[in-house]
């Protein structure tokens, strides 16, 4: 079906007159005429009839217009969410992060985001650093935050946001509390530690090795960073976490920072995207947001 001749013909059944709707067309009457002709010869039916001044649809014009009302109208809505995709208003954005950045920066960030775009569906998914970079290559997400160093895929381009902070923490209270000790001495102190694995128990065993100082003593495994940084809290032990983990309780004076002395050991949070693949407007308009609210 010739669609530009079904425009006209809807134009004219919406106006009611021929005169009407070549005037709103900006084209002739005759031409408009000649189209609904075609149009009716094409599909075998009569549409309108003259009456008076105007015209009137007949049965089959009467079904066809209201079969035309529904295509346009979809055509508009179509019209509008390609618009709506291309400036990045509405759509879905897929994210995947490490467990870091998922729960310490991400809601904050998508909270200033849909505040801005509300109509933007945003999904998020937490996992390792290893299905992260397995989600961005399988297209299942546009965007990953990466928490930790690593040597990224090829196919992956990283650009870091910032370094987290990695820090000795324990009660308010204990000896240790603000003070500056060797990182003999603190290894000494029982350990709060999460599960066998974690990336900050891994970290701080790596560092007695660099250092040829003895493991710390593990007082405690907990397998939950909340359930282990209460402990610290509760008055037992020592914890070696990220600052993004602790930043609340430290500004609530829960707990104190132990600095020790030959440990400056950072945690970078990367932002990961496709090597080849341009970003979709949805995808860069999040990553400004973030990094204005990062400035």
């Amino acid at each position: 079906m010739n669609l530009h001749a079904l425009r006209l013909f809807y134009t004219v059944a919406e106006k009611r007159s021929v005169t009407r709707a070549a005037e709103e067309l900006n084209i002739s009457q005759p031409a408009v005429t000649a189209q609904i002709k075609k149009l009716e010869q094409e599909i075998d039916l009569t549409l309108v009839s003259p009456k008076g001044r105007g015209i009137f649809l007949t049965p089959a014009g009467e079904q066809l217009a209201k079969h035309a009302k529904r295509l346009f109208s979809l055509e508009r809505e179509i019209e509008s969410s390609i618009k709506q995709y291309r400036d990045g208003t509405a759509g879905k954005l897929r994210i995947v992060a490490t467990y870091l950045p998922a729960n310490f920066l991400l809601p904050k960030w998508i909270g200033l985001y849909k505040q801005q775009y509300p109509e933007v569906e945003v999904e998020l998914i937490t996992t390792n650093s290893s299905k992260a970079i397995d989600y961005l290559i399988n297209y299942q997400a546009e965007i990953a935050l990466i928490g930790g160093k690593r040597e990224f895929h090829s196919l992956i381009t990283s650009n870091e946001l910032f370094e987290d902070q990695m820090l000795f923490i324990v009660h308010k209270n204990h000896k240790y509390a603000g003070k500056k000790v060797a990182l003999s001495e603190i290894v000494r102190e029982p350990f709060v530690f999460r599960e066998e694995g974690s990336s900050s128990r891994e970290k701080l065993f790596s560092l007695c090795k660099i250092h040829n100082v003895s493991k710390p003593i593990i007082g405690l495994q907990i397998n939950g960073l909340n359930e282990t940084i209460r402990t610290v809290i509760a008055g037992y032990g020592v914890t070696f976490v990220s600052s993004l983990e602790v930043n609340e309780h430290l500004a609530q004076e829960q707990v104190a920072i132990v600095h020790v002395e030959e440990v400056n050991l950072k945690n970078p949070i990367s932002l990961c995207t496709r090597e080849k693949d341009e970003l979709s407007k949805i995808a860069f308009n999040f990553i400004d947001s973030l990094k204005n609210d990062m400035n």
